[in-house]
């Protein structure tokens, strides 16, 4: 009988903890769906831009030339590619972007821990803060789609798009590592934003495309395109 009135404190105990962290998580989270949308959709955009971190480290590794520039190029699989993402449902999309994110995190310190050493390139601390933000606003969106019925479905497989600096490379090849690494990045969030953009063109209805939205898709194309691409002032991102 003890036994039992433990094991009902203890659960009690932890169910008051959940709520208590759930309580927490939600207080930072404000506004609603279309302005915690439109944010993503700006941190995304701006992250996509390659002169936000790759550039730098590009000119900070001497790797400014035609021949290495052409050797900068994302390994095959170590992100998951544009297609994917917008095969998935949106609670998906979100659990895969956070995750690969938190696997771009580790990468960015494996950079600078390895390669850039005492070395400072600001760039990547203010990428390192933007991308905490970004997920934050992840984390956000997804308490907003808890009640959605869409199922969680496995993510892309792939190697992942972990920095592996080992003791084998020699430094022009661990420099060429970075570089692809932070390639890869860029692409990935280019992809991320490309799918919040169609949330937005179509906020009531699934994001996987019927057979009524492939008939406008092409005009959908038409608007995207003509809007152009702003240049955006380096810094950090607007929550």
């Amino acid at each position: 009988m003890r036994a039992q009135l433990t094991r009902r404190t203890l659960l009690s105990l932890v169910l008051g903890l959940q709520l208590l962290s759930t309580a927490a998580a939600m207080r930072g989270c404000s506004g609603p769906y279309q302005q915690l949308l439109s944010q993503l959709q700006r941190q995304a955009n701006l992250t996509e831009d390659t002169s936000s971190l790759l550039e730098p480290y590009i000119q900070h590794q001497d790797l400014d030339t035609p021949i290495l520039r052409g050797s900068c190029t994302e390994h095959p699989g170590a992100f998951p590619s544009k297609d994917a993402l917008r095969g998935l449902s949106k609670r998906s999309f979100l659990w895969t972007v956070n995750a690969t994110l938190g696997r771009v995190l580790k990468g960015l310190v494996t950079l600078q821990k390895q390669l850039l050493k005492s070395q400072d390139l600001e760039e990547l601390e203010t990428a390192k803060r933007n991308i905490q933000g970004i997920r934050n606003n992840i984390h956000c969106m997804s308490w907003l789609l808890n009640g959605s019925s869409e199922t969680v479905e496995p993510v892309p497989t792939g190697p992942g798009p972990w920095l592996q600096l080992t003791s084998a490379l020699d430094v022009f090849q661990a420099k060429l590592e970075g570089c692809r690494f932070l390639r890869g990045y860029h692409r990935f969030m280019g992809s991320v934003g490309w799918v919040f953009r169609e949330w937005g063109e179509s906020p009531s209805r699934s994001r996987r495309h019927s057979p009524r939205r492939a008939l406008h898709k092409g005009v959908l194309k038409t608007k995207i395109f003509r809007r152009g691409k702003r240049p955006v002032p380096r810094g950090h991102l607007p929550w």
